[in-house]
């Protein structure tokens, strides 16, 4: 949709235009080699310049695509999605899936710039608009709670795609990662922070085949898988869990795990997570909305239980 007022921009650079799949299970092996091979094919030096125009997949595949091509050329992000305007495009993540398990092949790669135009979720399909809710809601649980308090008031609004109010939780949304990001580029530290509810739904993501949820849909309902955790854990106060749910349902996101998935699969895609560690998996819980923390201690009865009780 927005390709040609792209390229026409960009047209006294001669650029060259390499369309991929659509979906999350196109973020591959084959469709990354795909890119190199147009590299390759073009003789682009190492001056050559990437430009993501797409959502979440397009920006993690061309980054890691940049990140590999003469071990590094620049890109930049035009994320055209909610999701990837308060999200995946910041950060410097990129990949792409592997069968068994989502992102663990991939490399930190910062964009050399993202350049975020709003009016370009005029043309997003609902089901997609709700999905970037679901990492916006996220930074109000992790470690802003008077963001999550603005979400709730301004609900309708942000239902309604309110010009102002969209422009708000974007803004809002990457100045929160970015101040994070500049403090743990690399995650070693507090950016882990920023994968509350991600565990759950990785696990959610690569048991389905990556055909059934989109990502922030599986990212929602790992949140409140999460927050259902943290709360029987006495970790935080009993509604936790009910107000977390309610905004996400207010928003349309789902936040209960299908009834035909198999509990112990997705218990075990958990091992597969590329933020557990060697002594075991490190899920973020909260101590409250807006106090999130990085736990290793939950028991795997705990985590089960909590599956279970996060099934419809």
């Amino acid at each position: 949709l927005y390709l040609d007022a792209l390229t026409a921009a960009l047209a006294h650079r001669k650029p060259e235009v390499h369309i991929i799949p659509d979906g999350e299970k196109y973020k591959t092996f084959e469709t990354w080699q795909g890119i190199l091979d147009r590299l390759v094919g073009m003789q682009a030096r190492r001056d050559a310049n990437l430009v993501a125009l797409g959502g979440g997949v397009v920006g993690d595949i061309t980054g890691f695509a940049a990140a590999s091509y003469m071990r590094g050329i620049r890109f930049l992000q035009s994320p055209t999605t909610l999701l990837a305007q308060v999200d995946a495009s910041v950060g410097g993540k990129t990949g792409i899936n592997h069968e068994r398990g989502k992102n663990l092949v991939g490399a930190f790669h910062q964009p050399a710039t993202v350049v975020i135009d709003s009016a370009t979720l005029d043309t997003l399909k609902d089901r997609e608009f709700r999905a970037g809710l679901a990492e916006v809601v996220k930074y109000g649980a992790i470690f802003d709670a008077p963001f999550f308090d603005w979400l709730e008031q301004n609900a309708a609004a942000i239902e309604e795609r309110d010009e102002e109010a969209i422009d708000s939780i974007i803004e809002r949304s990457v100045v929160n990662k970015a101040r994070i990001v500049r403090q743990d580029e690399r995650e070693a530290g507090i950016r882990a922070l920023l994968n509350f509810g991600h565990s759950f739904g990785h696990a959610l993501e690569s048991g389905t085949a990556y055909e059934t949820f989109l990502h922030g849909e599986a990212v929602a309902i790992g949140m409140v898988t999460a927050a259902r955790l943290s709360e029987s854990r006495g970790l935080c106060i009993a509604g936790t869990t009910e107000r977390l749910s309610s905004l996400l349902c207010r928003f349309g996101l789902p936040v209960s795990i299908p009834g035909s998935l198999d509990p112990g699969a997705l218990f075990d895609a958990l091992a597969l997570d590329k933020k557990a560690v060697a002594d075991g998996l490190r899920l973020v819980l909260l101590n409250g909305i807006g106090e999130a923390i990085v736990d290793r201690s939950s028991t795997d009865e705990e985590i089960r239980d909590a599956i279970l009780e996060s099934q419809d």
